[in-house]
C-alpha cells in the first residue's frame, strides 16, 4: 500500500505540473505565432508614431501644400474674379511682373524696412538677454514686461506710434526740436517712413527675441562666466567670447525667422498709411514710399481682383524669401569663424 500511494501521488503531481494541451501544442510547435498576428503587431509598432503626427501633416497638406500648388496653377492664367473666363497665358504674368516698376519699388521698400528693423532688433535683444541673464531683483517682472509689446494689438501699436511720429504735434518731432532739428514729415519721405515703421516692428518683437536668447543663455554653464570673471574679462568680452558662440544655433534660428517675418510685413505699413488717407493704406503712402511686397500683392489681388497676377507676385515673393533666408544663413555661418 505505501508503494502504490507514492506512485499515485507522483503521477498526480506530474499531471498537475504539466501545462494544458494548447500550451503544450504551442510549445511543441516552437512557440510560433500565426503570421498575420505577427505582421499586424509589427505594423502597429511601426505605424503608431506616424499616426500621432499625421494630424499635422494632413493640415499642412490641406492648408499649406495644396494652396501653394494651386497658386502656381492660377499664376499661369489670366485669372480675374470679375470675369467668367480664365484663359491659360503661361508665363505672361511673370514677364509683366518683372517689368513692373511698382513691384521693384515694393521689393526695395521691403528690404529696406527689413534691414532697418531686423539688425537693431536682434542686436538689442541679445544685449538685453545678456543683462537679464545676470542676478537681478524681480527677474520675472522684467521678463513679463519684455513680452507685453508682443501681445499688444498691432492696431493699437500703429495708432500710438503714428501719433508719436506726427508732423505737427508728435512727441518725436518735439524732442528733435529741442536739438534744433526741423519737424520731419515721417509719412511723406521714403527714409523717414521706413524708419518709423521699423521702430514699430522693433518695439513689438525685441522683447520676444530677448526671451528666446535668454532661454538659450540659461543652458550655458555658469562655470564659464565665473572663470572669465576671475580672468578679468568684462561683460562685453564675455558676451562676445562665451555667450554668442554658445547660443549660435539660437541666433541662426532668430535670424531666419526674423527675415521671413520682415519679408511679410503688411499690418504696420497698411495701418500707417491709413492714418494719411484710406486710399494711401493699400498703396503704402501717396507715392508708394512704404508699400511692401505683401501690400503690393494685396492691392493686386483684392483691389484689382487680378488673382493670376497676384499669384505670380506671391510665387516671386516666396522665391525672394528663400533667397534672402539662404543668404542670411550663409552669412551667419561664416561669421562663426570670427566669433570663436
Amino acid at each position: 500500500m505505501p508503494r502504490e500511494s507514492s506512485s499515485s501521488t507522483r503521477s498526480f503531481v506530474e499531471q498537475e505540473s504539466r501545462p494544458p494541451a494548447p500550451a503544450r501544442a504551442a510549445r511543441a510547435g516552437g512557440g510560433r505565432r500565426p503570421l498575420v498576428a505577427r505582421l499586424s503587431r509589427r505594423l502597429g509598432r511601426t505605424a503608431t508614431p506616424y499616426t500621432f503626427v499625421s494630424p499635422f501633416f494632413l493640415l499642412f497638406a490641406a492648408f499649406g501644400v495644396f494652396p501653394l500648388i494651386y497658386t502656381a496653377w492660377v499664376s499661369l492664367h489670366d485669372w480675374n474674379l470679375l470675369s467668367s473666363e480664365n484663359p491659360f497665358i503661361g508665363l505672361e504674368n511673370y514677364r509683366e511682373l518683372f517689368t513692373d516698376g511698382y513691384f521693384w519699388n515694393a521689393a526695395f521698400n521691403t528690404l529696406s524696412i527689413g534691414l532697418l528693423s531686423a539688425i537693431p532688433q536682434l542686436a538689442l535683444a541679445l544685449v538685453l538677454a545678456h543683462l537679464l541673464n545676470r542676478p537681478l531683483r524681480a527677474q520675472t517682472l522684467w521678463r513679463i514686461t519684455l513680452l507685453l509689446p508682443n501681445v499688444t494689438s498691432v492696431v493699437a501699436v500703429v495708432v500710438i506710434f503714428s501719433q508719436l511720429f506726427g508732423r505737427e504735434f508728435g512727441l518725436v518731432n518735439l524732442v528733435l526740436g529741442v536739438f534744433g532739428i526741423d519737424p520731419v514729415n515721417w509719412q511723406a519721405g521714403v527714409g523717414s517712413s521706413h524708419i518709423a515703421i521699423a521702430v514699430m516692428i522693433m518695439w513689438r518683437w525685441t522683447g520676444y527675441n530677448t526671451l528666446i536668447y535668454l532661454a538659450a543663455m540659461q543652458a550655458v554653464p555658469r562655470e564659464l562666466y565665473e572663470a572669465a570673471t576671475l580672468d578679468g574679462a568684462s561683460g562685453a568680452k564675455q558676451l562676445r567670447r562665451i555667450t554668442i558662440p554658445m547660443i549660435r544655433p539660437t541666433i541662426i534660428f532668430t535670424v531666419i525667422v526674423t527675415t521671413i517675418g520682415s519679408m511679410q510685413i503688411i499690418a504696420e505699413p497698411l495701418l500707417f498709411g491709413a492714418q494719411v488717407s484710406n486710399g494711401a493704406a493699400v498703396t503704402g503712402g501717396t507715392d508708394r514710399q512704404f508699400q511692401t511686397l505683401a501690400l503690393y500683392l494685396y492691392e493686386k489681388g483684392f483691389r484689382s481682383f487680378e488673382f493670376g497676377y497676384a499669384s505670380a507676385a506671391a510665387w516671386v515673393m516666396f522665391l525672394l524669401v528663400v533667397l534672402v533666408v539662404g543668404f542670411n544663413y550663409l552669412v551667419v555661418r561664416r561669421m562663426r569663424g570670427g566669433l570663436d
